[in-house]
């Protein structure tokens, strides 16, 4: 009988090498995040009977509470003994010079009384975890503006910020980033119209961005339309292979999910030589 061939050790060698990536690849695959959103009501403290009725709305929703106004404390105590997310909805100044109520950030004010209100307003809210602008279409364009808010946030390093987004050209976002404080932004607005039909629609756009980017942040606010529409959606949201979370943990999903994808990016001479 003729003698068999043995692999030889530099073949075994590369078997294993190929295996063990093809299960490294696998294993990679199956952490990917499923998709997520956060749903922010903003405006809440003015009205007491919308804003018991957004409380409400089941799941994880995060509440954004306008400083000093009549009914802020004690919905925010409400809500966080129903184990929902508080937010401070910080008023800042609007291109269009909308009114804005108390504790307002506006450009003619020194850094003093800059960071003073902004810690007054902090103080005003019960259990607060982060912020957000409640308008700002002027004042968050500016970087100087913006830097004495993150520098006011440094000083509480357990708080994020979530950029609204009022205008294209914010850099709220941007000075967050550079001066190190967790932040996100939002990504639909989910009641500019108020119409029932509106707001599913938006919603349903909400969750085609979580789908396509992974997460996605949805603003909408303690109107009684809102409030019906995300009952009747949120039922479903489970179907849809879609989580709702708190602020506070899209912002660390966020984080996580970019630092995921770097490690898992292909390596510069893989990149070059893939097709598009």
């Amino acid at each position: 009988m003729g003698s068999r061939s043995r692999p030889s050790l530099t073949c075994i060698i590369g078997i294993l090498i190929l295996l063990w990536s093809a299960v490294l690849q696998v294993h990679a695959a199956g952490e990917r995040p499923a998709p997520v959103i956060a749903i922010i009501i903003d405006d809440m403290g003015n009205h007491g009977g919308w804003g018991e009725a957004a409380l409400a709305i089941p799941g994880p929703v995060t509440y954004a509470f306008l400083p000093h106004t009549p009914h802020a404390y004690r919905l925010a105590l409400s809500a966080h003994a129903n184990d929902k997310e508080v937010m401070l909805h910080l008023p800042m100044q609007s291109h269009e010079g909308n009114p804005l109520g108390p504790g307002a950030l506006t450009l003619h004010m020194t850094e003093s009384a800059f960071k003073r209100t902004l810690n007054e307003n902090l103080q005003s809210i019960p259990h607060v975890k982060g912020l957000n602008n409640h308008m700002g279409s002027l004042l968050t364009r500016h970087p100087g503006a913006m830097t004495w808010l993150m520098q006011g946030l440094q000083a509480h390093p357990d708080l994020y910020f979530i950029d609204s987004r009022t205008t294209l050209e914010t850099v709220g976002q941007a000075m967050a980033n550079e001066y190190k404080v967790p932040n996100a932004r939002r990504d639909v607005f989910l009641d500019n119209d108020r119409n029932p039909e509106a707001i599913a629609r938006q919603f349903d756009q909400l969750v085609k961005r979580a789908k396509r980017q992974g997460y996605a942040i949805g603003i909408g606010h303690p109107y009684p339309e809102t409030a019906k529409v995300l009952k009747e959606k949120l039922v479903n949201l489970q179907g849809l292979g879609i989580r709702l979370i708190p602020a506070s943990e899209m912002v660390r999903h966020q984080r996580s999910r970019t630092e995921w994808q770097a490690s898992s990016s292909p390596s510069p001479k893989v990149a070059k030589n893939s097709k598009p």
